[in-house]
């Protein structure tokens, strides 16, 4: 039964044991009866009240509050994508024997299940007869999955690799072994290119749901892998570059929303087919960790160095962070993560970004060697889930350990469904990771201003930001402050022609000259080899090689130019060069700049330039001097070519000591051999390596843990009590020299016995 009401003069139909809310609100009506005493019908013929109600009556208590318009939802949170399908498991590596079906193959079948398994075992997908249970509803969509087309592929690969692939489909059991065997690392089936498809157009639906904001973001369990597969060959049972082939298909069709792509792959192999598809695109930024040994590892070829930086229009969107060993666990990809991966990918803002996960770095893999825990895998998904707004799809590649994959892909989903990152056990990354990580950042730094010295989130690009620069900036028509420093002197320049003339007037310091194709044209390598005039004639030679001095300044505190009045060159060094010269030593003083000035500043790199100029020094000077005994000390990252000349060049009869001073930023260096082993006890003899209190090597100095004591190859390394390059210096000064005078008359008496 229905009545007709009157609400604030506008009649409504509702039922008789129903009120509007801002009826019932009022608590009380008033029936008013017709005035000729019938009852009135409705317009469509139905006999029923019409009342109409005044605020006097009572509320009848039966009465339900109801509201007129329907609730609408204002937000529907978004869920995780999961792309997965049984059809990817056909591809199989055809047994001959029954000992290959009790060890099977590392690419396994199986590893795609095992992660759908402990997915639905966890309750992260809806599956009954995984889980046991019924209804317990999705936290992760199911995404449909496709085949990749031949156009999907072929903007990846050559048409000759499609067709080869392609043939696999009706070759005979005896053709497919033998593609098998004459391949890289590859095997094949009748099914493969149908689950070689399916998996490169799993990665394109993926991530098109998550540019396109179906999901939030998505995991693609996928297989065969794919970041092996060059444009026109398959290997590392990789057949279709799966990443590749996704990335470029949301590049073409998602040009409004994708305009920049990030790649980080952390499978413990380089994804070399991966960057040769994008090493001349300066739309995607393809980054890697992985297990190197100097291109030994598989790959195995030099395309993994971290001097692989792109070319052409790629140069700089490419990079690599090598590892020398295995072993590396998560100290050393969190901090490769801090150092070079997020600083990165910040400075680049990608819309879009691509994680390369294979899980073959994980503790247990039978290949890779490696000790990332599932934990560490669910940190590295916390720092990129920060990057392109979350926007990011997770794409499977290797991993061969049933057990370390499928928990560690269950750790990644967890985070990308939202839950926070397992805690990490404090622990301190291996000198080999450090050093790997310090020698990518001097390479890197040529392109990314937030791995330069000095940089603290500061865009140093903004004319806003360079004071005096915004005239200048106009008139020339430049953008950036590193096009300006490509035309101008650099402050370090003029800092060392004033210490050119100041040792040329004090004691008569002449320039060595350089002649050689390395060499690059440039000012700041003008008086790069300082030398006493005695430096031919002297018995004893102390060689200096050092970073540029410190500048200490004042900033203005309203604009925040530096005031050129109170600024002061800092150079401890000096102290050396007037010791030597009362010990009537001869002296050479050589500056290894951290940039220089011209444009050749984009290949320049002051670790490879330290290494060159002191192998140039040796060949072409030292060795032909009259001088018997030789003391080297070695500051900053310039210390590098120290080690680097005691390693491969037989210094052993002349060099007596090799004094070092390093901050917490340089990583120490152990002398890699060229020559013979026995070097190394050598250089720990002669050597003292004098590290700032915070050093890496030391473990966590607040929390008195200690690291082990560093190896033979680094030297005698000693810990300082102080910060600071100039402070270590200014504390071991005495230390030094008296080591010298040791190692001198060490070498004296071993002559006259």
């Amino acid at each position: 039964m229905s009545t007709k009401i009157e609400v604030d003069g506008a009649s409504k139909t509702v039922s008789s044991r129903k009120r509007s809310y801002d009826e019932i609100a009022n608590k009380t009506v008033k029936k008013e009866e017709p005035a000729d005493g019938k009852i009135p019908e409705f317009a469509n013929g139905d006999n029923e009240h019409e009342v109409k109600y005044t605020r006097d009556e009572k509320m009848d208590p039966n009465d339900v509050i109801v509201p007129l318009t329907k609730p609408k939802l204002t937000y529907v949170p978004l869920k995780t994508g999961l792309c997965y399908d049984v059809r990817m498991r056909y591809h199989a590596k055809i047994y001959q024997s029954y000992l290959e079906y009790i060890d099977p193959h590392p690419e396994d079948p199986r590893r795609i299940y095992r992660i759908y398994k402990i997915l639905a075992e966890n309750g992260l997908i809806n599956d009954p007869t995984l889980s046991g249970r019924d209804n317990i509803g999705d936290l992760m969509v199911k995404i449909p999955v496709r085949p990749a087309t031949d156009e999907e592929i072929l903007a990846v690969h050559t048409r000759e690799h499609l067709e080869f692939i392609k043939k696999t489909t009706t070759m005979t059991k005896e053709q497919l072994l033998h593609e098998t065997d004459v391949g890289d690392s590859v095997y094949f089936n009748n099914d493969s290119y149908s689950s070689a498809k399916l998996a490169s157009g799993g990665a394109i639906e993926a991530c098109k749901a998550v540019v396109e904001g179906q999901v939030r973001n998505a995991l693609a369990v996928v297989r065969p892998p794919g970041h092996h597969a060059e444009p026109d060959a398959p290997g590392g049972f990789c057949l279709f570059s799966n990443v590749a082939v996704a990335a470029t298909a949301i590049l073409k069709n998602y040009p409004e929303s994708v305009r920049k792509i990030a790649i980080v792959d952390w499978d413990v192999h380089h994804g070399n087919g991966t960057q040769k598809a994008f090493f001349s695109d300066p739309r995607v930024l393809y980054m890697s960790l992985h297990r190197y040994e100097q291109g030994k590892y598989y790959p195995g070829t030099p395309a993994g160095g971290a001097d692989q930086v792109g070319e052409g229009p790629g140069v700089g969107f490419n990079v690599n962070v090598p590892w020398p060993t295995g072993g590396m666990g998560d100290a050393e990809y969190i901090y490769a993560f801090r150092k070079v991966i997020m600083p990165i990918l910040y400075e680049f803002k990608p819309d879009f970004l691509i994680v390369s996960s294979g899980f073959d770095a994980a503790e247990g893999d039978p290949i890779g060697g490696c000790h990332v825990s599932p934990s560490g895998y669910s940190q590295m998904t916390h720092y990129l889930k920060t990057i392109a707004q979350g926007n990011i799809c997770v794409v499977l590649e290797g991993g061969y350990n049933l057990d370390a994959i499928s928990v560690s892909a269950l750790r990644v989903a967890k985070v990308l469904l939202g839950e926070a990152p397992e805690v990490l056990q404090q622990s301190l990354p291996k000198p080999e990771a450090i050093q790997a990580v310090s020698d990518v950042i001097k390479v890197q730094s040529r392109y990314w201003k937030s791995l330069r010295p000095g940089y603290f989130g500061l865009d140093f690009t903004l004319p806003q930001l360079m004071g005096d620069y915004d005239a200048l900036l106009k008139k020339s028509k430049e953008k950036t402050f590193v096009e300006i420093a490509s035309k101008h002197s650099r402050l370090t320049d003029a800092v060392r022609a004033a210490q050119k003339e100041t040792l040329f007037d004090s004691h008569q310091f002449v320039s060595l000259p350089i002649i050689s194709e390395k060499k690059m044209e440039t000012p700041s390598l003008k008086n790069q080899i300082l030398a006493s005039p005695n430096v031919n004639e002297a018995d004893t030679l102390l060689v200096i090689v050092h970073d540029p001095s410190r500048v200490w300044a004042r900033r203005d505190p309203i604009t925040g130019d530096l005031d050129s009045s109170s600024s002061v060159t800092v150079d401890q060094l000096l102290r050396f060069i007037d010791w030597g010269l009362s010990q009537k030593y001869g002296i050479i003083d050589i500056n290894v700049p951290v940039t220089v000035t011209g444009e050749n500043d984009i290949y320049y790199n002051n670790i490879s330039a330290a290494q060159d100029v002191m192998l140039y020094l040796w060949d072409n000077y030292l060795q032909y001097f009259k001088a018997q005994k030789i003391a080297f000390i070695g500051a900053g990252d310039a210390y590098n070519g120290v080690v680097h000349l005691c390693g491969h060049r037989e210094v052993r009869h002349t060099v007596m000591a090799s004094i070092n001073f390093i901050d917490g930023v340089t990583a120490l260096r152990a002398v890699v051999s060229s020559i013979d082993e026995s070097i190394v006890d050598w250089f720990h003899h002669n050597s003292l390596v004098f590290t700032n209190h915070q050093h890496i090597c030391w473990g966590n100095a607040d929390k008195h843990t200690n690291a082990k004591k560093p190896r033979k190859k680094y030297g005698r390394v000693i810990r300082a009590d102080c910060e600071g390059l100039d402070g270590v210096i200014d504390e071991r000064f005495e230390e030094a020299c008296d080591f010298i005078l040791d190692s001198f008359e060490e070498s004296d008496e071993s002559e006259t016995e």
